[in-house]
C-alpha cells in the first residue's frame, strides 16, 4: 500500500488532538488530498475545520487506512462505528496507549489487518519516535504502510513482539516529561548557584536541547561524546562523579524510574 492507495481509497482519522493534528499536518504537506481524510471528532481544532478535510461526515465503506488516535477511555464509543470496516482489506492503526492487538481484533474481528504503535509527544513537532507491531493480516505491508504515514512525525522503529511496548512506554513514551524535569531541575540547580531564574532555565533550556541535537547528529556514540567534554580532574569531571554515581546517582535512579513506568503500562494493558 502507497500514498496513492490512500489517496483513492481514503484514510480515516479517529480523535485529531495535538498527535492526530501534527500527524494530519504532516502527511498534508507530503501531498495527501485533503479531500482524502475523513476526521472523527468530537471537539475539532479551528485549524482541523480549515483544512478541507471531511469533518464528521458519513465515512467510506471500506478506506484504505483508519488510524486511531483517540483517547483509551473513548475507546468503546469509537470502535463499534467502525466494526463494519473490520475483517476485511482496511488497515487499522492504532496510536492509543495500553490497548492491545487482541483487544481490537476482540472488537473488529480476527482477521482485521491491525497495526499498534506508540509514539511519543515530540512528535507534536515532528521530532518523535513512534515503535509499531503487526499482527499476522498487517504483516509486513502493513508495517511497511504503517511507517510511511507514522514518519510524517519522525522516526519510526519495529519491534519484535508486542510486549516492547511496556518498555518503549518507559523509555521513550514517558520519556520526555524525564527531560522536561531534567530541565526543571538543571535550572533550579544554576538558581541555587546564584543565577536568575530566567536566565538559569534559559541555559538549561538550550543545553538539553543543543545536547539532545547533537547526540542526534553526531557520528559518536553519546558516551564518546561525554568523555570529549570531560577534561581530566576538570568542572564536567567533578559534577559527573556526583551524576554518575552508582550507589544514588543518575544510572540506579533511570532504572527505577523507566521500570516504574514499564510496570504502570503492563498494569494498565492487562486492566
Amino acid at each position: 500500500m502507497n500514498m496513492n492507495d490512500v489517496a483513492d481509497k481514503g484514510l480515516v482519522l479517529l480523535g485529531c488532538g495535538k498527535m492526530g493534528s501534527a500527524m494530519l499536518q504532516g502527511w498534508l504537506a507530503d501531498g495527501l488530498p485533503a479531500t482524502s481524510v475523513w476526521v472523527q471528532d468530537p471537539f475539532p481544532s479551528d485549524w482541523v475545520k480549515g483544512a478541507g478535510v471531511y469533518l464528521n461526515a458519513a465515512l467510506p465503506a471500506a478506506p484504505a487506512i483508519v488510524l486511531v488516535a483517540v483517547k483509551p477511555q473513548m475507546m468503546a464509543d469509537a470502535l463499534p462505528t467502525l466494526a463494519a470496516m473490520g475483517n476485511g482489506e482496511t488497515l487499522f492503526v492504532s496510536v492509543a496507549a495500553g490497548i492491545s492487538i487482541a483487544t481490537y481484533e476482540d472488537l473488529l474481528g480476527a482477521q482485521t489487518p491491525i497495526v499498534r504503535a506508540m509514539p511519543n509527544t515530540p512528535a507534536a513537532v515532528g521530532k518523535g519516535i513512534t515503535a509499531i507491531v503487526a499482527n499476522s493480516h498487517a504483516g509486513d505491508a502493513g508495517l511497511d504502510a504503517a511507517e510511511g504515514l507514522l514518519r510524517a512525525v519522525g522516526q519510526v522503529v519495529r519491534l519484535e513482539r508486542e510486549s516492547q511496548i511496556d518498555a518503549v512506554t518507559g523509555v521513550s513514551g514517558s520519556g520526555p516529561a524525564y527531560v522536561f524535569h531534567m530541565i526543571e531541575t538543571l535550572a533550579a540547580a544554576g538558581e541555587a548557584q546564584g543565577l536568575s531564574a530566567e536566565l538559569s532555565m534559559a541555559l538549561a533550556k538550550a543545553t538539553v536541547a543543543g545536547a539532545g541535537a547533537l547526540a542526534e547528529a553526531a557520528e559518536e556514540n553519546p558516551t564518546q561524546l561525554r568523555e570529549n567534554v570531560t577534561s581530566p580532574n576538570g568542572t564536567t569531571q567533578a559534577g559527573l562523579v556526583e551524576l554518575m554515581d552508582p550507589a544514588d546517582g543518575l544510572p540506579p535512579l533511570m532504572l527505577r524510574t523507566v521500570g516504574a513506568a514499564t510496570l504502570r503500562s503492563q498494569e494498565l494493558a492487562n486492566g
